[in-house]
């Protein structure tokens, strides 16, 4: 931490006597792209900006970003990865929940709907955009999503969007 250190505010404080960490640098009202420069090369993530009597907050959430990722630079660049993770049991049961009827079905197939589900709903059922996202032909796209309206009945009711939004939004391990 101390090489970045000395290029950054003269007000930053180190902390580098944390166990499992190499060190933390609280940052005081940081230009965020230019700490982001500053931090190029080295094996670091940037949390969020807290006042001083929140920095353990910020602190936190870098933890929690290396540990998902060890790509991770800018945890408010991966947001939907942090809220969907912060509670694993939570999202695999939400998960299991709300993708059940897809259990009923072959592996492959399964796979293969979830993939449709997932690009249909974030191409906001856009079909040509889903079929080039999923490689295929708009009309395979048509045959899928008639597939997952049988599985799910109430797919047009918001909160089974928002649930199935959200278990489709990591992709499973």
């Amino acid at each position: 931490a101390r090489p970045a250190y000395r290029a950054l505010d003269p007000s930053t404080l180190v902390l580098d006597d944390l166990p499992d960490v190499t060190g933390v640098l609280l940052v005081p009202d940081a230009d965020r792209s230019h700490l982001l420069r500053q931090l190029t090369d080295r094996t670091a993530v940037v949390g969020p900006a807290r006042p001083w009597t929140r920095a353990s907050a910020s602190y936190a959430r870098a933890l929690r970003a290396r540990s998902l990722s060890s790509d991770i630079r800018d945890t408010e660049d991966h947001l939907p990865e942090l809220v969907l993770s912060a509670d694993v049991d939570a999202y695999a049961d939400l998960r299991a929940r709300a993708l059940a009827p897809l259990r009923t079905l072959p592996v492959a197939t399964a796979r293969r709907l979830e993939e449709t589900l997932r690009a249909w709903l974030l191409h906001q059922g856009r079909r040509d955009e889903v079929a080039a996202a999923l490689f295929v032909h708009p009309q395979t796209v048509r045959y899928r999503m008639s597939q997952l309206r049988e599985l799910f009945p109430d797919f047009a009711s918001p909160h089974r969007v928002l649930e199935l939004t959200l278990a489709v939004g990591l992709r499973a391990s």
